[in-house]
């Protein structure tokens, strides 16, 4: 069976004009308890999936993530839509950065504008960072393109039926080369940031 590198493209580039975001007035204005929140995060992400029996959250990372002060621990046992906004920002991190770093990165957001009657809130930053997305959707097109097509002119002397998984391997190479450099640069942003001293209350 033979894959043609341009169906992979198209496919690719169908998927990033798919790409959307959670928003705030879609996310229950009342508490929710954890299976409510897994419920709800199954159903507005899985197309995000890659394959169907693959999980978004399980009450066990849920569990892990408060133990691990990603989140701040539920109140009676319930999840507030806050907590469903930081949520959502750890399970688009986790698959790039280690749980230390996006604690790391958290922790000043929620020590500062968690649970806050103040114009600048965890919703406004939400609705703030992930409105840049669709934005930065088309120059991410051209970017991929410009990658497959800069794959596709390497290894023109390699025997004809090897050319087609060298193109891949190349268009993969140079798409995680971009996302190593993007992590190396976000892990010296996270590095940067202040520090709460060990044992230090949370601002009040």
């Amino acid at each position: 069976m033979t894959i043609d590198p341009q169906d992979i493209l198209n496919s690719i580039l169908s998927s990033l004009e798919r790409i959307d975001y959670i928003r705030p007035r879609e996310i229950p204005d009342i508490d929710l308890y954890m299976d409510q929140v897994t419920t709800f995060m199954e159903e507005h992400l899985h197309s995000s999936k890659r394959y169907p029996e693959d999980k978004i959250l399980t009450k066990t990372m849920i569990n892990n993530y408060a133990k691990n002060r990603l989140i701040p621990a539920p109140e009676k046992k319930k999840y507030s839509k806050e907590h469903m906004l930081l949520l959502i920002y750890i399970y688009y991190y986790k698959g790039i950065l280690s749980i230390s770093d996006i604690q790391s990165l958290l922790e000043p957001l929620t020590d500062r504008y968690f649970h806050t009657k103040e114009p600048l809130n965890m919703q406004s930053i939400y609705e703030t960072v992930f409105s840049l997305e669709k934005s930065q959707v088309e120059k991410m097109k051209e970017d991929v393109i410009k990658s497959y097509q800069i794959a596709s002119d390497t290894f023109q002397d390699a025997p004809e039926e090897e050319q087609q998984f060298l193109h891949i391997f190349s268009f993969i190479c140079l798409l995680s080369f971009d996302v190593y450099v993007k992590k190396q640069v976000i892990e010296k942003l996270i590095d940067g940031l202040p520090r709460k001293e060990a044992g230090k209350k949370k601002k009040e």
